[in-house]
């Protein structure tokens, strides 16, 4: 017998149905295509990072953890920071680890933004920003990226700034696009939030992917920024466990204890076991300096593989992503798109659109290149059998 309930409900996101990437998901193990569409490794972590976690498990830390988290893992994480970025962070007020980086990414905006005020972010986008914005009765205000190359218009960015203008979330290097800021865009974003009480919420979980050389202008190598910015970023992304569910935050400490106030009665503490194993996995610089050049080797080898495919890759200048123009061979709906490629060719990608609030399609698809060699082969394979439409 199937439970019903008399209770009316009344939906607080009445316009979110499943996630893109759920759908995607199923369709893909209908079809058993090769997944090119999640942004999540599918080959195994450093093997010394999980015997940490079994060491601690066995060692007997498995209750929970401080709520801002393991002391030693914080002061790992402001070591990182101030190398890399120059920024100096108090590992017991402003650094705290949570329950992934989504977690911190809610727990900003929740402890921060207010009912009536305005949160400017930049579509494409990832896809939980806005309805986080809007379950704290506050309004979210897109500006679209330019296209093809994804860069932020900055009068566009003062001509939407309000006296009710809380918060601007930045996201670099950028999902789904694959761009990154650079040094001019850390100086304009500077300019118009000067002298005004915008928070920036940076979304860095990318940070150590950045290709060709390039550095990552994150708000920590900008002294003024830092004083006004949330950075969140992911110990999955960086040690290839998206499963385990642990990230951080750093933030001066004003604002750090509005968003622990949050974290305290969202989670209270991130997984104990997988804490120790990063303070200890962090004690060697290689394992976050080599990512770059990881991935890049991923990145060069879809791009040489699809050298011969009827798509036209972008650019891709960090992260796990590349996007994939077809304009020129097909006037389908990049979801029509997306929907032929599993059911025809067996490979799963995403459409660009998803991370559009109005769906803007601009017939490009995600594709990433977080996977192992054999999943890269032939996912490009099912992609160079593209028919013209």
């Amino acid at each position: 017998m199937t439970a019903r309930t008399p209770v009316k409900t009344r939906s607080k996101l009445p316009d979110v149905g499943t996630t893109i990437f759920t759908v995607i998901g199923q369709l893909s193990a209908q079809h058993k295509a090769v997944n090119l569409s999640q942004g999540a490794p599918n080959f195994s972590c450093d093997a010394g990072l999980m015997a940490g976690v079994t060491r601690a498990m066995e060692a007997g830390h498995n209750q929970y953890a401080p709520m801002t988290g393991l002391r030693v893992l914080k002061e790992r994480i402001a070591e990182k920071v101030a190398t890399l970025y120059g920024t100096q962070y108090d590992v017991d007020s402003e650094v705290l680890i949570t329950a992934s980086a989504s977690e911190g990414l809610y727990s900003a905006i929740s402890g921060l933004v207010h009912p009536g005020d305005e949160v400017i972010y930049f579509e494409p986008s990832f896809d939980s920003y806005a309805p986080i914005v809007r379950l704290q009765g506050a309004t979210p205000v897109a500006i679209k990226l330019t296209v093809p190359d994804f860069t932020i218009n900055w009068d566009e960015v003062r001509a939407a700034i309000t006296p009710k203008t809380r918060m601007i979330i930045i996201n670099t290097p950028h999902n789904p696009s694959g761009q990154v800021l650079t040094g001019d865009d850390l100086t304009q974003l500077a300019a118009v939030t000067r002298n005004t009480d915008i928070i920036v919420l940076s979304d860095e979980v990318y940070e150590h992917v950045v290709f060709d050389g390039q550095q990552h202008h994150g708000m920590a190598t900008h002294p003024q920024l830092a004083e006004r910015s949330v950075i969140v970023s992911s110990f999955g992304k960086t040690f290839h466990v998206t499963g385990w569910r642990v990230g951080y935050c750093v933030a001066p400490a004003e604002l750090m204890d509005e968003i622990c106030k949050v974290h305290q009665f969202l989670m209270f503490s991130a997984d104990t076991p997988m804490q120790y194993a990063f303070a200890e996995h962090m004690n060697d610089p290689q394992t976050w300096l080599s990512l770059a050049a990881f991935y890049q080797r991923k990145r060069d080898l879809l791009q040489t593989l699809l050298a011969d495919s009827p798509f036209h890759l972008l650019p891709s200048a960090g992260s796990f992503f590349i996007l994939a123009d077809y304009r020129h061979f097909s006037d389908e709906s990049d979801s029509e798109m997306v929907k032929r490629l599993i059911t025809e060719c067996g490979v799963a990608t995403i459409p660009l659109s998803a991370f559009y609030t109005d769906g803007t399609d601009n017939k490009l698809i995600r594709l990433s290149f977080a996977k192992d060699e054999a999943t890269l082969r032939a996912g490009a394979q099912a992609l160079c059998r593209v028919k013209p439409r």
